[in-house]
């Protein structure tokens, strides 16, 4: 652990000895914070060149107003939608963008509010739903909608309710925000009763209308529609989002198919060759995938996982 967040966590805990509600209240903003925006790879840059750059406008975290820098690629008939992670953005999926492209789709990916080029320090996956929002108005319906890490979540919680996709795939995304936030408080170790208030005061937060907000925020108790297909692709060797993650968004949801993979980590599994192909099947088939689990495993990398 770092000495920020060291010193975060000493923070919330000096706060809580004096009320968990106060210990929750230092720890909040922290959990919405994103770090500095990853730099684009020397190799990703090409194809970013080639992208249509639009924006997006969105309510933002802070109901405020934030333009979402929107790319696209082709201008093939079927629309497919990328969504990167937490502390990622549009550029981890050049690899998919070209092969995509080459297969005659159009292809629309963003940087979420305070991550890649877009501005905003702050978001959370309420943000993501914006955009797909505003994506969906500009170009109708998705064929596929494919999501990374925190952005498969957001894409899984997307279409239960209501964005009009025929397929999703996941890759290492987890299956719901209680994961998240089981995380948070591990990294920076207070108590269970912090975590509690944090719970409480994240869903009077984000969304003060609702009285369970964790009933939708997750592919566990809200799965997607039994119409739409799903691929689930994880790494064995997850350090980020552990693997069990797919086990569980696999059995709320019968007839997904899981491409299990090792030696690839959290953000190589994005640009290799088995999960490619997979997802350009996934996104291809014309019909629906058969009502039973299929697991390809270990088809991928041998090295250690990130």
């Amino acid at each position: 652990m770092d000495l920020a967040l060291t010193a975060a966590g000493v923070s919330i805990r000096a706060a809580a000895a004096l009320s968990p509600r106060w210990g929750a209240a230092v720890a909040m903003p922290l959990f919405a914070h994103v770090q500095r925006p990853r730099p684009v790879h020397a190799e990703d840059e090409p194809t970013m060149l080639r992208a249509r750059r639009r924006a997006v406008r969105i309510a933002g975290i802070d109901r405020r107003g934030v333009d979402v820098d929107t790319y696209e690629w082709g201008d093939g008939p079927r629309t497919v939608v990328l969504a990167h992670g937490w502390n990622g953005r549009a550029s981890q999926f050049t690899v998919l963008v070209r092969e995509l492209v080459a297969e005659g789709y159009r292809v629309v990916a963003f940087d979420a509010p305070a991550h890649g080029a877009s501005g905003g320090h702050r978001t959370y996956l309420v943000d993501w739903l914006d955009v797909f929002a505003g994506l969906q108005q500009r170009h109708g319906a998705f064929d596929a909608m494919i999501g990374h890490s925190f952005g498969g979540l957001a894409t899984l919680v997307a279409v239960a309710g209501g964005t009009d996709a025929a397929r999703v795939a996941t890759i290492a995304a987890p299956a719901d925000a209680d994961l998240l936030l089981s995380q948070f408080q591990a990294m920076l170790g207070y108590s269970g009763a912090v975590a509690q208030a944090m719970r409480e005061r994240f869903a009077s937060r984000y969304f003060p209308a609702d009285p369970d907000p964790f009933a939708w925020l997750s592919s566990v108790r809200s799965p997607l529609p039994a119409d739409v297909p799903l691929l689930v692709a994880h790494d064995h060797g997850d350090r980020v989002v552990p693997y069990a993650e797919a086990g569980r968004i696999m059995d709320a949801h019968p007839g997904s198919r899981l491409l299990a993979t090792r030696g690839l980590g959290h953000n190589r599994i994005l640009a290799d060759d088995a999960v490619l192909d997979a997802v350009l099947e996934h996104v291809a088939a014309t019909s629906p995938v058969p009502a039973r689990l299929t697991s390809i495993d270990e088809l991928s990398a041998t090295s250690v996982a990130a």
